[in-house]
């Protein structure tokens, strides 16, 4: 919980912003000033050379001054992409593990928030803060002020539906498929047991969905999680992909094992957030 006066840092993990998106980026600086926070930015936001705003290094070093500092109360990130899991080898999990601040990414941030909690045990959002400037933005706003700065649950409340089984328990993790499997094989990748595997995308289709359900599966996830919670898979959904997700899913599952959908996390602009690394009873 934040209050008003709290300075928050911003950075980029992932891509740098494009220069094009500065104008949207003081209108989101606005809007959190409004609220009575300030933000305070990284100097690596914008893209450099390619989609590099700075190197790996530099971007962990900038993420890691956040955490030092005691006037900073959270931390947010505004990218997405490739290239988070880089900073990964550079990000100090002790100094992280003694703070109380939280860390608010989606999409590639997947891999900062999983190595977060395999390191530290604390959590973290899944959240995108720039849904406050698209066309739920009005919604998104209130959802956002009540959650962080009054102690409500608007952000995190989301609607679900079970298509197998009628409840699940367990800590959270996944995110991002695509991008939780660059976690596979390394330091950071999260124990798949008794926890609750959350899966969404924006991009890919059917072949794509398939491969990354075949990794899952041979890394053993599917026999020890309790649960699945699927939220939205945008290509694939915009396309009408045949099978679906939840098809794909199912025959990678047994009929006992506990799958739920929503239709509120995920990369949608109406995307509601979910806090990464603590125990969810649906």
């Amino acid at each position: 919980m934040l209050k008003p006066g709290d300075k928050i840092g911003i950075v980029c993990c992932s891509n740098g912003q494009k220069m094009e998106q500065q104008e949207k980026i003081e209108l989101l600086q606005s809007k959190l000033e409004s609220m009575g926070l300030v933000p305070v930015y990284s100097d690596y936001i914008y893209e450099k050379e390619n989609v590099f705003s700075g190197s790996a290094e530099e971007r962990a070093e900038a993420l890691m001054k956040f955490y030092e500092s005691e006037e900073i109360k959270g931390i947010f990130d505004l990218s997405g992409g490739d290239i988070a899991n880089g900073v990964l080898p550079y990000l100090d999990f002790q100094q992280i593990a003694r703070n109380e601040k939280l860390f608010w990414g989606y999409s590639d941030l997947t891999t900062i928030i999983n190595a977060i909690y395999r390191k530290t045990g604390k959590p973290s959002v899944l959240y995108q803060i720039r849904n406050m400037l698209y066309d739920h933005g009005r919604q998104q706003t209130e959802n956002f002020r009540n959650t962080v700065l009054e102690n409500k649950k608007d952000l995190f409340d989301f609607s679900y539906e079970f298509i197998q089984q009628k409840s699940m328990n367990g800590v959270v993790i996944g995110g991002n498929i695509r991008c939780f499997l660059k976690l596979a094989g390394t330091e950071y990748m999260p124990d798949f047991q008794d926890k609750i595997l959350l899966l969404e995308s924006l991009g890919g289709t059917v072949p794509q969905m398939e491969t990354y359900l075949c990794q899952l599966k041979q890394l053993g996830a599917f026999e020890k999680i309790a649960g699945i919670l699927l939220g939205t898979f945008t290509q694939m959904e915009a396309e009408a992909c045949t099978p679906s997700m939840v098809q794909l899913v199912k025959t990678y599952v047994t009929e006992d094992m506990p799958l739920a959908r929503t239709r509120e996390i995920g990369h949608g602009t109406d995307a509601k957030g979910i806090i990464m690394g603590q125990e969810l009873i649906l």
